[in-house]
């Protein structure tokens, strides 16, 4: 249990010591944007919207197809508890 701690705390070290170069990305983006929309190009920008949407729904659908598989197998297992007439345990 202990070594799965020290994964955890330095997963989360490691995280947090990335994020400076996350945010200097943000700042590249905007005015990447800001100079091809005044340019008239407004294929870029929306390409942009499209991949923020597809990072935003991304975790949701694996969630939910995690959901779904959850919830088939543990209604799988209560039917075979049932035939059977035993409990798990």
């Amino acid at each position: 249990m202990k070594k799965w701690m020290n994964r955890i705390i330095l997963s989360g070290c490691l995280l947090l010591l990335g994020t400076q170069s996350i945010f200097a990305q943000c700042a590249m983006c905007r005015g990447a944007m800001e100079s091809s929309v005044s340019a008239g190009d407004t294929t870029m920008a929306a390409n942009l919207n499209t991949g923020i949407m597809y990072l935003f729904f991304a975790p949701y659908v694996l969630l939910g197809a995690l959901a779904y598989f959850w919830y088939r197998t543990s209604k799988r297992n209560a039917r075979k508890v049932q035939a059977t007439g035993h409990t798990a345990g």
